[in-house]
């Protein structure tokens, strides 16, 4: 049985990966009857579906181990914006398909390599999340690669797309490896992920991928972070607006 202590980092931590997992698939679902054809539409509306599971399977860790009456509900509805945790990546708006298919490609492939690492955490409810989760994302990645390369190598118009979505969303890209006190810790513990060990990895990953679709690797010149402190783009604010209003105008609503 871990000590209190660490007790509070584990849920603090299955929080974040809940929180990540589930505004990542609230954008998704918002293409939903927006797909640029029925077989994508289908396919956009699965792949939400599953960081939406996911999210809840973080959650409910999380509130097994705060035992105070909490369930995943409280943790995806009842939360202002500043208490969610969430990588700044995941909460921009969804733009439009080069900029989905760009953000989903760079998180598909860090998200793949993290939960290859995660399902050998010490905490055994961890690595089985992660276990079930490994096989979404090798097929998410699988989507998201084919997606880089045809609106890459596709049209003048596509090309276009897809390389201004890949430079408005690399500042982004640094915040998935930083590691907090928190994250550390357990890192050190062997439960959590140690994120920055998966950098070099990820960028010679994607820089590979970007060849391959004639893309250029931007200059990285600039980053912002703050999602895991709690501080969040105004996108977040709105789209928690819409998330949480049925449970916000009728509290205590069950499905």
């Amino acid at each position: 049985m871990p000590d209190t202590g660490t007790k509070e980092a584990v849920k603090q931590y299955a929080i974040r990966l809940g929180d990540d997992a589930l505004v990542l698939g609230h954008r998704l679902s918002e293409w939903c009857s927006y797909g640029p054809f029925l077989e994508e539409d289908l396919a956009l509306t699965n792949v939400a579906l599953d960081f939406i599971g996911r999210a809840r399977m973080f959650y409910s860790y999380a509130a097994e181990l705060a035992a105070d009456g909490s369930t995943e509900d409280t943790y995806a509805y009842t939360r202002d914006c500043r208490d969610f945790s969430n990588l700044l990546i995941h909460e921009l708006p969804r733009g439009d398909f080069a900029f989905s298919m760009a953000r989903q490609y760079l998180v598909d492939a860090y998200n793949l390599a993290y939960m290859e690492s995660l399902r050998q955490s010490a905490d055994n409810t961890l690595a089985a999340i992660a276990e079930k989760a490994v096989k979404e994302s090798s097929y998410h990645l699988r989507r998201s690669h084919d997606w880089m390369l045809r609106l890459g190598d596709g049209t003048a118009e596509s090309h276009q797309r897809l390389q201004r979505a890949v430079d408005e969303l690399w500042g982004y890209t640094p915040e998935l490896f930083a590691m907090d006190a928190l994250e550390q810790q357990l890192a050190d513990a062997g439960i959590a992920v140690d994120a920055a060990a998966l950098r070099p990895g990820w960028e010679q990953s994607v820089a590979a991928t970007l060849a391959e679709a004639t893309l250029q690797k931007p200059a990285g010149d600039w980053e912002v972070s703050g999602g895991r402190r709690g501080i969040h783009t105004e996108a977040l604010g709105h789209m928690l607006s819409e998330l949480q209003f049925m449970q916000r105008a009728y509290p205590g609503l069950q499905w």
